[in-house]
């Protein structure tokens, strides 16, 4: 408390510093949905990226009779389709079902933590299924940096699908333009 004076002290406080707070306005929600496109474009890109190279690989160079190394095979593919079906359950799931705002009933509300959890778990196990990939396919077998990039590639896109995932649940979960508080 030392550093602050008595009026900008707030004991709830955690960290010295603030997160800054940012203001966008009226397109916060905007902003917030076309930064998960973004997102969610720029992790299968880079999977996507690597799938062609290796599809494309050639032989070590001075040796041509040695065949690459490591693919990408399915098992490469199976974490990211984990990770976009549980971005798909999590963001479909209906906003004021898990806080419980409606007026529908108590089994509706576990059913829809269910479904978010469900959700996350696919997302946390793409998430793990890619980086044990990375090192038991591509880094335990000391391959080459050009062989490793498929494995980087394969933890990137989950870690970006999730970060997708999340900005789009706040970006939707923010009021919009045209929404209107009313109480009486």
């Amino acid at each position: 408390m030392s550093s602050y004076s008595r009026s900008n002290y707030d004991p709830r406080r955690v960290c010295l510093n603030p997160f800054p707070e940012f203001n966008f306005g009226r397109y916060r929600r905007t902003i917030g949905i076309y930064l998960a496109g973004a997102l969610f474009a720029l992790a299968n890109w880079t999977f996507f990226d690597a799938a062609i190279l290796s599809a494309h690989a050639h032989s070590p160079y001075g040796e041509p009779d040695i065949p690459p190394p490591v693919h990408v095979e399915f098992v490469d593919w199976v974490p990211g389709i984990c990770s976009l079906l549980g971005m798909l359950i999590i963001n479909v799931i209906d906003k004021d079902r898990i806080r419980g705002d409606d007026y529908g009933s108590a089994d509706a509300v576990w059913r829809a933590r269910l479904f978010l959890f469900v959700g996350f778990a696919l997302m946390a196990g793409g998430l793990a299924g890619s980086v044990s990939l990375l090192v038991l396919k591509y880094v335990l077998p000391d391959y080459p940096e050009q062989y490793t990039y498929y494995g980087y590639a394969n933890v990137s896109q989950n870690v970006a699908l999730m970060l997708s995932s999340v900005v789009l649940w706040i970006a939707q979960s923010a009021q919009g333009e045209y929404d209107y508080n009313l109480t009486l």
